[in-house]
């Protein structure tokens, strides 16, 4: 590795812990406990979300016709278990229940997932516009000592972030990103199964 990329790592890690210490010191944003809608279709508060822990994270999800989005709900997986070890978890999707409980089963998500459906949620929480179109983001809650929630820090999503290893990883390959874009992939039941090259794996 050159000295210019080691320096350019260098200042990013700096950044993202000047990042980090301007989140925790932005006053907390006051939220109300959001009636949305479980699998089932059955009314689920946000503060029952949080389980037994102080503190939430709630993916704001576009719904199953994002492909981006379902990239990024893939990504989780692996990484959701040891998330809630600290806190709680959950995937807030733009769909009807009934459409991500089927969505979820196919890509084989094993984290909690709530609709925000006609809510207003996402529009609350900056993650959908006047006309409810739904952006795609992260929002971090906690819930006080007296029950009342407030936002601590939230992020949007988008190709780059550091919430989706996929797009430092393509970084470092002849060309980047290319001309690929997400797609349902094999886990989608119209996909075909990619088949390695390799003999050996």
């Amino acid at each position: 590795m050159n000295e210019q990329i080691k320096a350019l790592q260098t200042e990013v890690m700096n950044a993202k812990q000047k990042l980090r210490e301007a989140i925790e010191a932005q006053p907390p944003e006051a939220v109300e406990d959001w009636e949305l809608r479980g699998l089932n279709g059955c009314k689920v508060n946000l503060s029952r979300l949080f389980g037994d822990k102080s503190e939430l994270l709630v993916v704001h999800n576009m719904g199953r016709s994002c492909n981006y989005c379902s990239l990024w709900g893939d990504a989780m997986m692996g990484i959701v278990p040891h998330l809630m070890q600290r806190c709680g978890f959950v995937l807030c999707s733009n769909d009807p229940p009934e459409v991500i409980k089927a969505f979820r089963e196919i890509r084989g998500w094993e984290f909690p997932c709530v609709s925000g459906h006609e809510t207003g949620f996402a529009q609350a929480m900056g993650y959908a516009d006047d006309e409810g179109n739904p952006h795609p983001g992260v929002s971090a809650f906690h819930k006080m000592s007296d029950g009342s929630i407030v936002r601590t820090g939230d992020m949007p999503f988008g190709p780059g972030d550091d919430f989706c290893a996929v797009w430092p990883l393509l970084d470092l390959i002849k060309g980047g990103k290319g001309a690929w874009e997400p797609a349902h992939g094999a886990v989608d039941e119209h996909a075909p199964v990619a088949a390695s090259s390799c003999q050996c794996i």
